[in-house]
């Protein structure tokens, strides 16, 4: 497998998704184990701007994810300034070059024991107020205050109303500072911000809360997804004793693969390791192929938290001698863009506009 994970110079970063300074990774590889050379780090400081420029058609997200401490709950917040996975936005990529910050959405879904809910409402630049700590979609809101990312919710579901009320605060415990392509062209790029965290999340509507262990990351890219990828495979393990592990594996639309392995221990070292053997996973619900590179060889307790047309979410337990949960995701950007998939995001994603400000 390729791993575009490689060495620069010089201080021609990109102002991407996450933290910032510079800083080698502690050892070199790839996903197969071969050599590569250092990665990136970000410019800026300890915490991702949320008012980096997005190019027309391209793309930045913030992606939270956590588990209560009993596994019985589960979040996932993306909040995303030119949608990727809008039927909207790529309607109107296809008519023109159209503003990312004119489809800006907060998507939440809660899963596991307690009420689930899913929400993904799209919203206008007359409803969006972005600066380098603060990103305003709609009646929610993100924004770090030292050093803790506050998240306020207001969010309704669909097709069927209900109600997603509340706050969240994400405690990074770890900042890597670190940031790498996911393509040889440099046109997507991956941040880890804090590979471990400590969530808090309190919930007025439905009546829910919880604490629990959690991760942050950030994706920035000039182009849509589906103009260089066809899918791809990605998942993060938590050790109980501070380590986290990415896998990444993603399939270009050139029909080359790419992707890479990391260790981040508990002071944000990174360092690059060899990736287990894939393994096939049972496919979704809606068809979609998984595949997951489980440590040690062992998997048990795979539970899919969500099953959509294109992609699927899961979570299971792996390792044998260090056991650790795994959040894991599956992706088909080739079934995101079919014309049937495109035809019935509405139903889940409707778009409110915003009133222009005086």
């Amino acid at each position: 497998m390729e791993s575009v994970v490689h060495a620069t110079g010089g201080t021609d970063e990109p102002a991407g998704a996450g933290p910032g300074g510079r800083q080698h990774a502690s050892g070199t590889g790839r996903a197969d184990g071969g050599t590569v050379g250092a990665p990136r780090r970000g410019a800026g400081g300890r915490e991702p701007r949320f008012d980096l420029d997005v190019d027309s058609g391209g793309y930045a997200w913030w992606y939270l994810d956590a588990l209560s401490d009993d596994r019985r709950l589960g979040l996932t917040l993306i909040a995303f300034v030119g949608s990727v996975f809008s039927p909207y936005y790529a309607r109107a990529r296809r008519g023109g070059k159209p503003a990312a910050v004119d489809h800006c959405t907060v998507n939440v879904a809660l899963y596991g024991e307690g009420p689930h809910r899913w929400t993904m409402t799209e919203r206008d630049r007359h409803a969006v107020e972005r600066s380098a700590t603060r990103f305003v979609v709609g009646p929610s809101s993100l924004e770090w205050r030292d050093g803790v990312l506050e998240i306020s919710l207001d969010e309704i579901t669909a097709p069927i109303p209900r109600a997603v009320r509340g706050r969240i605060r994400v405690h990074p415990l770890s900042n890597p500072q670190f940031t790498a392509p996911l393509d040889a062209q440099e046109r997507h790029w991956w941040t880890p911000i804090a590979p471990r965290a400590r969530v808090e999340l309190d919930l007025e509507k439905p009546r829910l809360r919880w604490s629990g262990q959690g991760y942050l990351d950030g994706n920035r890219g000039s182009v849509p997804l589906e103009s260089d990828f066809t899918s791809w495979h990605w998942s993060r393990a938590q050790c109980a004793d501070g380590d986290t592990t990415v896998f990444y594996d993603v399939h270009r639309r050139n029909g080359s693969p790419l992707g890479f392995a990391l260790r981040f221990d508990p002071d944000g070292r990174v360092e690059h390791i060899a990736a287990p053997p894939q393994q096939r996973l049972p496919t979704s619900g809606w068809g979609i192929a998984r595949t997951a590179r489980p440590r040690d060889g062992s998997m048990r307790d795979l539970h899919t938290l969500e099953d959509t047309p294109f992609y699927a979410r899961s979570l299971f337990s792996d390792g044998i001698s260090r056991p650790a949960h795994v959040v894991h995701e599956s992706l088909s950007l080739e079934r995101f863009d079919s014309t049937w998939v495109q035809a019935l995001l509405p139903f889940r994603m409707p778009r409110r506009r915003g009133r222009p400000r005086a």
